[in-house]
């Protein structure tokens, strides 16, 4: 069986619950897929994954039929090409915080005419189930995203010179360090008012744009508010969280008298 694309499940869905995964074992990225997630991210920037665990848990992740995407290391873009040859279906870039950075990332991720992405992608052809190179091509610039994070004061300022770059499909906020970008290092609260505003904006400009825009939610509740503003994509969590929650309450429910 083929693995979807990332584009394919937010056609059919509208909106996309994605796991968060930082342990690099392919079996927990495989659980969260088989989990109902819409799809599976790997992240590489805060997490402790590398390129072979990357490989792994893309392979894993396809064996449970769902997508991948890898949120890459900042200003890594050799590897956002690498993730790609290995059959992930999307690529988020941190700190993306001008049209400089978002070009680069772009030429990255694709190839020519919106980029300089360069030829190899023999596992992502496997997993996608095409063995026609010309078809391939022909696709995959339309069937792979890319998501910029915008997560800084100077991200926020450049954001419509970003979003106006060729090959940049989506903005993906990073909560957290926007709320801490915006109270100049005195906070760190993603629901603190300011900072949804500026998500809100953020995400208006970017469906005006005909961009998508994905965001970082720490509990289910969040998810479900951002679901409900029109986010495109939203990560639920991470493993961790995963791991505590499910042995907290099976705990509880055996030391219940």
């Amino acid at each position: 069986m083929a693995m979807p694309s990332l584009v394919s499940v937010l056609r059919s869905r509208g909106a996309c619950l994605t796991a968060w995964i930082a342990t690099p074992e392919p079996l927990i990225a495989e659980s969260a897929a088989r989990a109902g997630f819409d799809c599976v991210t790997l992240d590489m920037q805060h997490g402790l994954h590398d390129p072979v665990s990357v490989m792994r848990g893309i392979g894993a992740v396809a064996l449970a039929g769902v997508p991948a995407i890898v949120r890459i290391p900042v200003g890594d873009f050799a590897m956002a090409s690498r993730a790609l040859d290995m059959g992930a279906s999307a690529i988020i870039a941190p700190m993306i915080n001008s049209a400089e950075d978002a070009r680069a990332f772009a030429t990255a991720a694709k190839y020519p005419p919106l980029g300089e992405r360069s030829w190899g992608p023999v596992r992502a052809m496997q997993l996608s189930g095409v063995s026609d190179g010309a078809a391939f091509l022909r696709d995959t610039n339309a069937a792979t995203l890319t998501f910029a994070m915008i997560e800084t004061r100077a991200a926020l300022q450049a954001l419509d010179e970003i979003l106006a770059v060729p090959g940049i499909d989506a903005v993906f906020i990073g909560p957290s360090d926007l709320s801490i970008a915006l109270s100049d290092g005195a906070s760190v609260d993603p629901m603190r008012a300011d900072n949804q505003a500026a998500a809100a904006d953020i995400l208006a400009r970017a469906h005006a744009a005909g961009k998508l825009a994905g965001i970082f939610a720490i509990t289910g509740e969040q998810a479900r508010h951002y679901r409900k503003l029109g986010y495109d994509l939203i990560a639920l969590g991470t493993d961790g969280m995963y791991f505590r929650l499910g042995a907290t309450t099976m705990l509880a429910e055996a030391k219940a008298e």
